[in-house]
């Protein structure tokens, strides 16, 4: 087993890890359910009344893949970490709080039906978790699980991180040529995380002959 940095008097162990983690599936599992309060039917019946929704139905489904991404990555992040410092719970809920604006711009950007100014609302509030999690990923990676596992998995995903916030980034501006070019660079992303072994990935493992956990 990795040898992992000890618990000290301003620490807590794994039981205190796992609160933390529990705390953060409730708030993550709010989300998701605020998100879907947004959906209002029509109130005139027919199909085409109801197609007329679809951006509303696409933020949602765009921002409900966002969430799972970041709680599966937190729960396997999670399980890195030894110990609860301040740095690790602060940056947590900086996470968090970052996570809790998604419903208001996903319901912004589906009402507004893609402009430009909630496509670049949406991209910074995808843009900020992104920086919360490289903050949360850094103190795990300080305080938590050591060993060539965790130094793998952890390199491979702040790869990962880098490129997505540089897609955010390169999705701002390009919203002022079309807003679909920034969600687009959204939608890399996602796909960026969805995949576990992307293209990207495997460019990386054939140029430093470094393979992906």
């Amino acid at each position: 087993m990795s040898p992992t940095i000890p618990p000290s008097e301003d620490t807590e162990g794994r039981p205190g890890v796992g609160r933390v983690e529990a705390f953060s599936d409730g708030v993550i599992a709010i989300i998701v359910t605020i998100m879907v309060l947004e959906l209002h039917p029509p109130v005139e019946a027919g199909l085409g009344h109801l197609w007329s929704l679809w951006p509303i139905f696409f933020a949602y489904a765009l921002s409900y893949l966002y969430v799972a991404l970041y709680w599966s990555n937190h729960h396997r992040l999670f399980s890195h970490a030894s110990v609860v410092s301040n740095g690790l719970i602060w940056s947590n809920m900086a996470l968090l709080f970052a996570l809790s604006l998604v419903p208001f711009s996903t319901a912004y950007l589906g009402e507004q039906h893609f402009s430009r100014d909630a496509t670049l609302v949406y991209l910074v509030t995808m843009f900020v978790p992104s920086i919360a999690y490289a903050w949360l990923q850094r103190v795990i990676r300080a305080t938590g699980v050591q060993g060539v596992r965790a130094t793998r998995y952890h390199v491979a995903t702040l790869r990962k991180g880098i490129v997505a916030i540089l897609l955010y980034l390169a999705g701002m501006p390009l919203s002022f040529v079309s807003p679909w070019l920034g969600i687009a660079c959204a939608m890399l992303v996602a796909v960026l995380w969805f995949l576990p072994n992307s293209p990207f990935d495997r460019l990386f493992e054939s140029r430093t002959g470094q393979p992906t956990p």
